[in-house]
């Protein structure tokens, strides 16, 4: 069997708001050790991992691994009525093909029960890219969302360029352009650049994590010389968003 529970309800929308922009389908797989989602996009541009070990629900009973799939679409209309005080439970019905998700009053006790039902189809096992990325930064996601919303004004991709002491993001439109230029608390937590690196991506493929920044306070960058970028998500509880994205070929 499969039944566990989350306490972070209202912070879990968001979660499934990101994967729902990745693809149409949802893929499960949930083990003893905890719950994962790995997606790559129809394009392969994207891919998006979520782990939330077991430590990171109230409860939590898998006695094997098992793999499911669900619509993104109707999974985010119900998950979306998540409130702060609500615990989100999930439980697998294998014999009528359904996901049971329970969203339970953590004051009140009171519940609501939505009845999930699973799609056919196979869980692709998907390895995750084994890159070494040589620039590493923190920054608050308001921060980043704010850098990518300038940018955003100007072109449809941005330009990430990191040097030994700062890191510099531009964008550059017709007869329109932006840049700015981040240090060390300045506003950026933490940054590492091993190498001086260049990369260029899509500000719409880079939007996509723009939900799951609701959920966390912070997101780590990773990137390289023409390498895809890697976002690293905090969940509450524990748990991680991983988001890849694919850089641009500079014409």
């Amino acid at each position: 069997m499969f039944k566990a529970a989350y306490p972070f309800a209202s912070k879990f929308k968001y979660i499934a708001q990101t994967l729902a922009k990745v693809t149409d389908m949802i893929p499960f797989t949930v083990r003893p050790e905890g719950m994962e989602v790995k997606m790559l996009s129809p394009d392969k541009t994207t891919m998006i991992i979520l782990r939330l070990p077991n430590l990171a629900f109230d409860s939590y009973e898998c006695d094997s691994e098992k793999t499911f799939i669900v619509r993104a679409d109707e999974l985010t209309k119900i998950v979306r009525r998540g409130t702060r005080n609500d615990i989100l439970e999930f439980l697998l019905d294998e014999e009528r093909r359904r996901l049971v998700l329970v969203f339970r009053d953590k004051r009140t006790g009171v519940s609501r029960r939505f009845y999930l039902q699973l799609r056919e189809g196979v869980v692709e096992k998907l390895g995750e890219p084994k890159i070494a990325l040589p620039v590493k930064i923190r920054m608050l996601t308001e921060d980043f969302k704010n850098m990518l919303k300038d940018a955003k004004i100007v072109s449809d991709e941005i330009d990430m360029k990191a040097y030994s002491d700062r890191l510099e993001a531009i964008a550059e439109g017709h007869q329109k352009n932006y840049k700015n230029i981040m240090r060390i608390d300045k506003p950026l937590i933490s940054y590492e650049a091993s190498a001086e690196a260049t990369a260029t991506y899509g500000l719409d493929l880079l939007e996509v994590s723009l939900k799951a920044m609701q959920a966390c306070e912070t997101v780590y960058i990773e990137f390289g010389e023409n390498f895809p970028m890697k976002l690293t998500f905090d969940i509450p509880g524990g748990g991680v968003l991983i988001y890849w994205v694919a850089p641009r070929a500079k014409t």
